[in-house]
């Protein structure tokens, strides 16, 4: 990541916007999920984005004396929300987003602006939620990539440092997660992945 990074600055030693969508899925409870995939999650999901932002960070700072930077962390209401079908991409997502909430925090007055989006379940051809998902009700809020880049363009433009989209009804949840966390835990324990087939 440090040599990509060098080779990025020296091509553009200013930059005015990071997007750290690196993502894997691990579907799994902590019971059943192969601790490798625990690893590799963390790894991609959460030290991906620590990694590239800080290779790019005198681009990040350049930027910022110059008008101001912005940092996406493409997170997921799984930071938010902890879903035990996928414990291990939770978690990875949770430690995201306690990092893009203090990478906000460390940089403030830096002209360098952090946004944290936070999607609910986005058909992707990594993610195919539609596919997956054996909650009728779940599959009814599943969204498409577009949805989240209109989401990320209107964080930027307004400066909100913390979007979920859409915000109904995955706010709710997340305020539900913080004020009653049992019952969360009841609802999301009921919801579980369908195998896909090979």
């Amino acid at each position: 990541m440090e040599a990509l990074g060098e080779r990025i600055l020296a091509r553009h030693p200013v930059v005015h916007l990071l997007l750290n969508n690196a993502g894997m899925p691990a579907r799994g409870t902590y019971l059943t999920v192969d601790l490798d995939l625990v690893e590799r999650v963390m790894d991609v999901n959460y030290l991906g984005g620590v990694r590239c932002t800080r290779a790019l960070m005198p681009g990040l700072e350049a930027a910022g004396r110059a008008g101001g930077a912005h940092v996406v962390n493409l997170v997921s209401v799984a930071g938010s929300v902890a879903f035990a079908p996928a414990g291990a991409y939770a978690a990875s997502k949770h430690a995201q987003l306690a990092y893009s909430r203090s990478l906000d925090a460390a940089l403030r007055g830096t002209g360098i602006t952090v946004h944290s989006v936070l999607p609910g379940f986005v058909e992707t051809e990594g993610f195919p939620q539609k596919g997956v998902l054996k909650s009728r009700l779940l599959g009814r809020f599943v969204i498409y990539p577009p949805r989240v880049a209109e989401a990320i363009v209107d964080a930027i433009e307004k400066g909100k440092r913390e979007v979920t989209v859409p915000w109904f009804p995955y706010r709710l949840v997340a305020i539900l997660q913080v004020l009653a966390p049992g019952l969360v835990a009841r609802l999301v324990g009921k919801s579980d992945y369908r195998r896909l087939s090979v």
